[in-house]
């Protein structure tokens, strides 16, 4: 029986060519599109999840008001590890990390800089899952100046994995011994690094400083701990450890500090929820966002829907070809609960072959896909152990809803009425699928217009005016270990031809972090009279360099000893400061987190502000001192041949350092780099709108085949009585038509809430314009006229005399 089932499915699939390649090509479109989003998502929803303790883990969060500014910190206070452990036993274990920049690691004559690079303590490994190979994870990072390296760093500087007891040199001067060497860290982590140095090295680890934020720092609870009673005992907690130092530095205790508006609290973060759910300062790296896996999510349903749709509708607009030979079975003795198996094991089959066909499609676009995703996309074993059962049931209920209405509908019918002829429907009486034709292009037209709305946003982005300029501006990477010889660059660089400026500081726009403190407007502490802000140390050729604007007063300048404890404030800063005329203001500032030692700087100038974080965000404080630093050296240039004055600043980097590594990067570019989650977003958007359409046109036009095929008598009827060629297009185009305009109607206004709610996300956005739903509106109807007029040409221009000769 099963035999015969398969040769009447093979007859039906090639006496029918075309509509066989439609159903099944849409529908393996849809297949492997919605596959291809899965391991996205499955990606993204895996972060973290290889530490077998993933579920007890969390992230001390930091959350800070005070002198007009409100910040979200993932780091907290040194004493902080410590002090929770102690003060509630739910707490099985704590660990830390203190980031700080990179490296210089000798290897032979060659300084190699290196990024990745933490200092931990020693329980890091009884906290997360890092598996050693050489080394004993309970003694590896005890002693000062020991460094634990993963797997592909030990490779990369001694060619083995059997380097415990070796010796490396950091920075050209401090001497490291190697007591460990772990498994390359998956990438499915929030923290990546290479390194881990000895937190004992530290001096700054052992400080009870609880007014200075530099730690990450992670919990472990006890079996059975919740996290969410945990949290409400940190009030207490946070004035018993935080009071004093408050009481000291600002003469307040923690009630008259809240009372005034201001706070220090913190919270706890799961682990698996940092990756996707945490967007805050000092971030390990930089993390997704849970809203694009709603999104991703919703396009794979959208897609595969559309692609079910068009399979459903062309099987049931098919099927109804299928009416006399139902009689013929029915006269010859076919029972109904056999017809109605037949239909469903045809409707399963197809949807099987589509499925193989998607799952090496799949297969073979996965890395095209993870290129244009900026993932690394794998199938591993745990996936497939979930994605076959999960095929299998997706063919069973796709194919039994395709075939429901063959099987349940005609196998119903009496012999005696289909060979009469009397039960033939054409396109008009579809309403079902009428309405999946109306759903399958909203869905369409949706997409169309979220598209557009990111794209719209990001080139807002890319074109607004952010206060500086970014453009001709080469940074000139790991100066920092220059020590003296960066001045010598500097003046060296300077002489290039093509090279405009040349400047050094603690910080540029595109690093989306810099130092903070607090200044004070008079040497009495007082919240009142605090401006909590990012503090830059910069020269004299910081503002030439990045084409900021100066709105009042001067620029610093060398030849003014008293500049030295001058500052200039953005636009910002001086309304939060509350002065009309801020020149020759003075501001006090800590020298200590203590804030017992108060220097007096002056006002000298006030720039225009800029956009020195993300565009999410509104411009907040910022102050520059001058105090140029090795941090960042800006080279702003004017010449056609950036390659070759890369060359000339390689040359003379060499000169003053043989040894060390070279590079660069185009501030522009660094500047792309804060929105490549955006970018990304909105390239798979384009490329998934564009295949959803292609879906929804490929039913659109074997309905219009169909449609045409059952009008053909019509039509000829209609030639021969002097229709026109455009009558008979706009005859069999306007249903179809008007099926769009009102999945036009139905999606607009949902798309446009949607992305809207998605824009409030930006502090700076381009809202919702009238030719985005216009556009979108128009694109869908054209792609829907010139689908149809395709079929309805073809049928207009066939001759009368082939249509009615039986007639």
């Amino acid at each position: 029986m099963i035999k015969n089932y398969i040769k009447t499915a093979f007859r039906g699939m090639m006496k029918n060519k075309g509509f066989t390649f439609i159903n099944v090509f849409g529908l393996a479109l849809g297949l492997a599109t919605c596959m291809l989003i899965v391991f996205y998502v499955y990606d993204e929803l895996s972060y973290d999840s290889y530490n077998q303790k993933a579920d007890r883990i969390y992230r001390v969060n930091n959350d800070i008001k005070f002198g007009g500014n409100a910040n979200s910190y993932a780091v907290s206070p040194a004493p902080m590890a410590a002090a929770l452990k102690n003060s509630f036993p739910e707490i099985e274990q704590v660990t830390r990390f203190r980031t700080g920049g990179g490296l210089q690691v000798r290897k032979g004559n060659q300084l190699i800089q290196e990024w990745m690079v933490t200092y931990a303590d020693p329980t890091i490994f009884d906290v997360f899952t890092l598996p050693m190979i050489e080394g004993d994870p309970a003694t590896a990072l005890k002693e000062p100046h020991s460094v634990v390296l993963d797997e592909q760093t030990a490779r990369k500087y001694f060619n083995s994995t059997d380097v415990v007891g070796r010796t490396m040199t950091f920075n050209d001067t401090a001497l490291y011994k190697v007591t460990g060497v772990i498994k390359n860290i998956p990438i499915q982590s929030h923290f990546n690094f290479n390194f881990f140095l000895s937190m004992s090295t530290l001096n700054e680890s052992r400080n009870n400083a609880w007014l200075s934020a530099n730690f990450q720092t992670y919990l472990l609870l006890r079996p059975g701990g919740n996290y969410k009673i945990l949290e409400t005992k940190f009030p207490s907690f946070m004035t018993k450890m935080v009071g004093p130092s408050l009481e000291s530095a600002a003469h307040l205790n923690m009630t008259q500090f809240e009372q005034s508006g201001n706070y220090v609290r913190i919270n706890l973060a799961p682990l698996r929820n940092i990756h996707l759910h945490s967007n805050r300062v000092a971030e390990l790296g930089a993390n997704g966002n849970i809203q694009y896996i709603y999104i991703f999510s919703a396009v794979a349903m959208f897609i595969l829907l559309i692609a079910c749709v068009n399979f459903m509708n062309l099987s049931t607009a098919r099927s109804s070809n299928r009416a006399k030979e139902v009689g013929v079975r029915k006269v010859l003795g076919s029972q109904r609960k056999n017809l109605i198996t037949q239909f469903l094991f045809e409707s399963v089959f197809i949807t099987f072959i589509a499925a193989a066909i998607a799952v090496f499609a799949a297969y073979a676009l996965l890395p095209a896909f993870g290129q244009l995703s900026g993932k690394q996309l794998v199938v591993t074993p745990h996936i497939i152990a979930w994605l076959v059962p999960l095929l299998a049931v997706a063919v069973l209920v796709i194919g039994c809803l395709a075939g429901s209405y063959p099987a349940l509908v005609l196998s119903a019918f009496q012999p005696i009425e289909v060979l009469k002829g009397k039960l033939s429907s054409g396109f008009k009486s579809g309403f079902l699928r009428s309405f999946l034709v109306v759903f399958q292009f909203a869905i369409s037209i949706f997409l169309i217009i979220g598209t557009l709305v990111i794209y719209n946003q990001l080139r807002y982005i890319h074109n607004k005016d952010i206060g500086y300029d970014r453009e001709h501006v080469l940074m000139v990477n790991n100066t920092t270990s220059l020590g003296s010889a960066g001045a010598v660059l500097k003046q060296e660089v300077s002489k290039l031809a093509g090279v405009q400026i040349v400047s050094t500081s603690d910080a540029v726009p595109t690093w989306n972090y810099g130092n903070s403190n607090t200044l004070f407007k008079s040497q009495v502490i007082d919240t009142k009279n605090a401006l909590n802000t990012q503090i830059w140390g910069v020269d004299e050729n910081y503002l030439g360099a990045l084409g900021m604007k100066l709105m009042d007063g001067r620029n610093f300048t060398p030849q003014m000893a008293t500049d030295s404890s001058g500052l200039i404030i953005n636009e910002t800063a001086a309304r939060q400061l509350g002065y009309k005329n801020p020149l020759n203001q003075i501001l006090y500032v800590p020298q200590d987190a203590t804030a017992k030692v108060l220097k007096p700087y002056h006002i000298i100038g006030v720039i225009k502000d800029f956009n020195f974080r993300s565009l999410r965000e509104n411009v907040t404080s910022l102050v520059f001192t001058f105090k140029p630093s090795d941090n960042a050296f800006i080279v702003r240039f004017k010449t056609a041949d950036a390659s070759l004055l890369i060359s000339q600043i390689k040359t003379k980097w060499h000169e003053v350092a043989p040894n060390s590594e070279f590079s660069t990067s185009f501030m522009d570019r660094d500047f792309e780099a804060l929105y490549q989650a955006e970018q990304q977003t909105g390239k798979v958007s384009v490329a998934f709108t564009s295949l959803a359409i292609i879906i929804a046109c490929l039913g659109l036009f074997g309905l219009a085949a169909y449609a045409a095929e059952q009008r053909t008598k019509e039509i000829g009827i209609r030639k021969v009585l002097g229709a026109k060629v455009s009558n008979i297009v706009a005859m069999l185009s306007k249903d179809f038509i008007m099926l769009v305009l009102v999945a036009i109607v139905v999606a607009t206004p949902l798309a446009w809430w949607l992305m809207h709610n998605w824009l409030q996300g930006f502090a700076y956005r381009q809202e919702i314009q009238w030719w985005v739903t216009a556009l979108a509106g128009f694109t869908a109807l054209a792609i829907a006229f010139i689908t149809v007029s395709f079929q309805s040409i073809k049928a207009a221009l066939a001759k009368p005399v082939d249509s009615l000769h039986g007639e």
